[in-house]
């Protein structure tokens, strides 16, 4: 008997405040019995060990349905649920309650960036982990649950020293093409970067390091993410000039300066083993590997240095221009052996489409002159185009005295990249073959 009366009275469902109140009825058995099971349904990015932490709800407990109701009001309070729906039924057995909540997830969901907290990223997550049981590298944009994080960070800032709101918004990288994320900072305008100073360095002296980033970062608003990029396009060539391909930097701290307006930014260098240069293969080029040893400069057991590498590749993109590849390009890609200490680098060619001659333009020069030098001119119409040619040409035509009384020359190259042919305009300055002659006869 006193099973079928539990059961009636446990048939119900925990909708959510949309859900319209029936009349209470005129007398009802006593509900608070022992929870026999607790069980979650429609989990995807959070685990159910997650939802129990929040619900206070387990095996063992005397519960009513008021509990558990209360228990879904603090999941949707979350912001990390659209909506949460409870069931609770007699256990196999009877007096004790077999529970299930039914969750829907919030989505999308957006990575998480810190920018302008002055203390270490990782200091700020662990923070929140410890706060937060649903803390994960994504979370959904809601306002409750970005409130939450906001205070805590903020309170954490505050026991270490620093004072300011928290802010959290979704916002894209300094491109404005990188994906969107949940962005926490300061919510006061950020200050200008007035110093930079840096620890643990040892192989690169400081002044080398602060030379080299104090031309783009001085006077620069801070912005984290947008700094280390400047580490990485400013600080990395040094190291890896030296060898120090697996440099990092740990930990990027920031603090107001004491004599003028602005903050300090001190960054964490480690510089990492000494690698050395293994070998150098360039693909997508038909240059024998005679010539291509011929321009390469590098030298297998050196001291690996990514400008030596760089320069290289730059040797090779000059040398496909003068076969007539106006738009080549290269990319550098680096095989680092941690076991070996060593780098082998690929460079990879592109050399697009291959340019011709189209026409020749000879400005400055009188109808007897002119074709003389279009004579001279080594490249036909149709010919691939040798992009070194044109000042070649014309230091040869200063060189050989060709033209008396020679001014100013330059040329100009105009490509047209619809059918690859290259238009060259040689400018001539100066008097035509045998003007002086002509002159030292006349006063004789």
């Amino acid at each position: 008997m006193l099973r079928l009366v539990l059961a009636g009275m446990l048939l119900s469902i925990c909708l959510g405040a949309s859900a319209q109140k029936k009349p209470r009825a005129a007398a009802q058995a006593p509900t608070a019995w022992p929870i026999a099971s607790v069980r979650i349904e429609g989990l995807h990015a959070y685990k159910p060990e997650q939802i129990l932490a929040v619900i206070g709800l387990k095996s063992g407990q005397m519960a009513t349905p008021k509990d558990f109701d209360s228990a879904r009001q603090r999941l949707l309070a979350t912001g990390a649920f659209e909506n949460v729906a409870c069931r609770y039924a007699p256990a196999p057995g009877g007096k004790a309650y077999a529970v299930t909540f039914e969750v829907t997830e919030v989505n999308p969901r957006f990575p998480i960036r810190f920018e302008d907290l002055g203390v270490p990223a990782k200091d700020v997550e662990a923070a929140l982990r410890q706060n937060d049981p649903f803390f994960a590298e994504t979370i959904p944009a809601t306002e409750p649950l970005l409130a939450r994080y906001s205070k805590a960070i903020q309170d954490f800032l505050a026991a270490h020293g620093r004072t300011g709101t928290v802010a959290a918004k979704l916002d894209t990288d300094d491109s404005g093409s990188g994906p969107l994320a949940v962005v926490f900072r300061l919510a006061s305008a950020r200050p200008a970067v007035s110093r930079v100073t840096f620890t643990g360095n040892v192989v690169v002296p400081s002044t080398a390091l602060e030379n080299a980033i104090n031309v783009v970062a001085i006077g620069l608003p801070y912005k984290e993410v947008r700094f280390r990029q400047l580490l990485e396009n400013q600080i990395r060539p040094v190291y890896e000039a030296r060898g120090r391909v697996r440099v990092s930097f740990p930990e990027v701290r920031t603090e107001p300066d004491k004599e003028v307006q602005g903050v300090v930014v001190t960054v964490k260098v480690d510089e990492g083993a000494s690698y050395s240069m293994g070998g150098v293969e360039v693909e997508g080029t038909d240059l024998s590997q005679a010539e291509i040893k011929k321009l390469a400069t590098f030298k297998p057991g050196d001291v690996y240095n990514r400008q030596v590498v760089d320069s290289d590749a730059a040797k090779v993109e000059s040398r496909m221009r003068r076969e007539g590849y106006m738009r080549v390009k290269s990319t550098v890609e680096q095989k680092i052996s941690d076991q070996a200490k060593k780098v082998d680098a690929i460079i990879h060619v592109i050399p697009g489409q291959r340019y011709t001659l189209g026409a020749l333009n000879v400005i400055g020069l009188d109808l007897l002159t002119e074709p003389a030098i279009r004579k001279m001119w080594g490249i036909k119409p149709g010919q691939p185009f040798n992009s070194e040619y044109p000042d070649y040409f014309l230091q040869r035509v200063k060189e050989e005295g060709i033209l008396d009384n020679l001014g100013d020359t330059k040329s100009a190259v105009k490509t047209n990249d619809e059918n690859h042919t290259v238009e060259v305009t040689l400018f001539f300055k100066g008097e035509a073959p045998g003007t002086e002659k002509r002159r030292k006869g006349e006063k004789e």
